[in-house]
């Protein structure tokens, strides 16, 4: 059985191939190839669609079977090749961050989902104030190989990284006060004195 690595690589040559085939001029030979990619992809998703039925048919050990084909790496590829994963993308994202985690704690960080629109995904990275540009980019490669490995299916993918205010150790003269109405005092005290 192939590993999930060298699957990746034929869905990956598979994919090149396709785009040479849109670059080749118009002809015979490009019409018949399209025609080919597309009723393969037809038959295959038919066939894949169907086994899945099936499997939901068979009650709660169907039902387990399609999410165990969903966990698995090879399969569950293949089910999103064919728009087949029983998992929605947001279901899916939500499990990769969940899955980043426990390493993006020992970085001292963590990532939030801000938004997901139409399979554009947004998040937010946060990280400690002693955390550095590199801490950052391990942070970043981290959490994007769990995201694409889970959903590669996505639209985009942005990143937000964590706000520099909080990793400069920046902290507001105001929050500094144990009552906020001395800060105002203070500044119009310090703005009057300089005349």
């Amino acid at each position: 059985m192939a590993g999930e690595k060298e699957f990746q690589q034929k869905i990956r040559q598979l994919g090149t191939l396709v785009g040479e085939l849109d670059q080749m001029p118009d002809g015979a030979a490009k019409v018949a190839a399209r025609e080919l990619v597309q009723l393969l992809m037809e038959v295959h998703g038919a066939g894949l669609e169907r086994i899945m039925e099936i499997a939901f048919e068979s009650g709660a050990s169907g039902e387990a079977l399609i999410a165990r084909f969903g966990q698995d790496p090879l399969v569950r590829n293949l089910l999103l090749l064919y728009s087949l994963h029983p998992d929605d993308l947001e279901t899916r994202i939500l499990q990769a961050l969940d899955d980043v985690k426990p390493r993006l704690r020992k970085l001292e960080g963590a990532v939030d989902l801000a938004s997901i629109h139409d399979g554009a995904v947004r998040l937010q990275l946060h990280a400690s104030g002693h955390g550095c540009g590199s801490t950052a980019k391990s942070m970043r490669a981290i959490v994007e190989e769990s995201i694409y490995d889970l959903a590669p299916d996505l639209i985009s993918l942005e990143i937000l990284e964590p706000e520099a205010e909080a990793a400069s150790g920046f902290v507001p003269l105001a929050s500094l006060f144990k009552h906020p109405a001395v800060a105002p005092a203070l500044e119009v005290a310090e703005v009057g004195g300089g005349d």
